[in-house]
């Protein structure tokens, strides 16, 4: 317990420093053609970074075309990808606040309809792709596509994909990357037994099944400056009593990304298989990120139903957790993080347009325009 550490309290990795501990967590958009990002990632990313979080992570943004979830997700496998990053990684640097990328492979998840839509796969003249990527040729459920296994040289090429995807985020201007090693998706699902049933060097034991992550780590790392912060998401279990992937392992695991020039673990769970019994609850997955951290050494970002300051500034005060991620709440209220100040009795401060009616029942200097 730290009572001097408070959410508003400034936070630093390698060079990189944040204002406060509050993190808009990386939120799939599924508003985007060919992986292009446009208006709308401007103006939602942009709101949350006038509504004071200390960094904004980008939402899973592909790494190859076959490693999109849907066709509207985000990309970052061609270089025409960059100039529209570029424009918001410096309207949100221009409200003083930082900005990563979560880079992420859909593996067995990948072409399917967008969440707003029936669940269904996309067909290929529809804008779907045949070549669905797993460790093992084992389907999600009966309503996902049965994936293609990766070989050798189609992991390489995984490999090379997070490298160059990290060359263009850092063209773009990130000041932080992270690799998503989560929910069910590519890296994640090499993870856990459930769904890596292979024999060679990629299955088997944890050091083989943890072995493309490390391969991805080490080729981000490597383009990194020295100065930047890398980051990995993971599922601190897979829900699965006995079985799959479990907290003990993502401890393990944590110790070895600490060694690799990984700088905080992102902690989430779930979403490698459909029957999954997880206790929702508040803040349910803290105390993964608490054990992670006291066991590893590591630095890490809590999240899931956080909802209230509160709740949020007690996660920082006790240790449980660095850094916390708002999702659905930023969804709900982009500027959650003034919000939360004013009820907190923190100092923090409204954009200068704003500054009029930023307080309820003061009387502006001058009249507000009205249409």
């Amino acid at each position: 317990m730290n009572d001097t550490v408070d959410l508003f309290s400034p936070f630093k990795l390698r060079d990189l420093e944040v204002s406060n501990r509050i993190v808009v967590s990386p939120m799939c958009q599924y508003s985007s053609v060919d992986g292009f990002a446009n208006d709308w990632h401007l103006v939602h990313l942009g709101s949350r970074a006038v509504g004071g979080a200390g960094l904004i992570i980008v939402e899973a943004t592909a790494v190859s075309p076959e490693g999109r979830i849907t066709p509207g997700d985000l990309g970052l496998w061609k270089d025409e990808h960059i100039p529209k990053l570029r424009e918001i990684v410096s309207f949100i640097h221009e409200q003083g606040v930082r900005v990563g990328i979560q880079l992420a492979h859909a593996g067995r998840k990948a072409s399917m309809d967008v969440p707003w839509k029936p669940e269904r796969v996309v067909p290929v003249e529809e804008g779907g792709w045949s070549d669905v990527l797993a460790p093992s040729p084992v389907p999600f459920s009966d309503r996902y596509p049965r994936p293609i296994a990766l070989d050798r040289a189609g992991s390489r090429r995984v490999v090379e994909a997070f490298a160059a995807a990290t060359d263009r985020a850092l063209e773009a201007g990130f000041d932080a990357v992270e690799i998503h090693s989560a929910h069910g998706y590519l890296l994640h699902e090499f993870l856990s037994p459930l769904c890596n049933q292979r024999t060679d060097e990629y299955g088997g034991g944890f050091e083989s099944r943890t072995r493309l992550l490390i391969e991805v780590v080490d080729v981000v790392r490597e383009r990194l400056p020295v100065t930047k912060p890398l980051f990995v998401r993971l599922s601190a279990t897979d829900w699965v009593e006995g079985q799959g992937w479990d907290l003990a392992q993502s401890v393990q695991l944590a110790r070895q990304l600490k060694e690799h020039g990984v700088d905080l673990v992102d902690v989430s769970s779930g979403g490698l298989v459909p029957n999954a019994k997880i206790p929702v609850g508040p803040a349910f997955q803290t105390p993964f990120a608490e054990e992670i951290r006291k066991q590893a050494g590591m630095p890490t970002g809590a999240v899931g139903m956080i909802t209230e300051p509160s709740q949020a500034a007690e996660i920082v005060r006790s240790g449980q957790a660095d850094l916390i991620l708002l999702a659905r709440e930023f969804l709900r209220d982009p500027y959650w993080p003034l919000h939360a100040a004013a009820t907190l009795g923190a100092t923090t401060s409204w954009p200068v347009q704003y500054l009029r009616a930023a307080h309820r029942g003061s009387i502006p200097r001058e009249p507000i325009a009205e249409d």
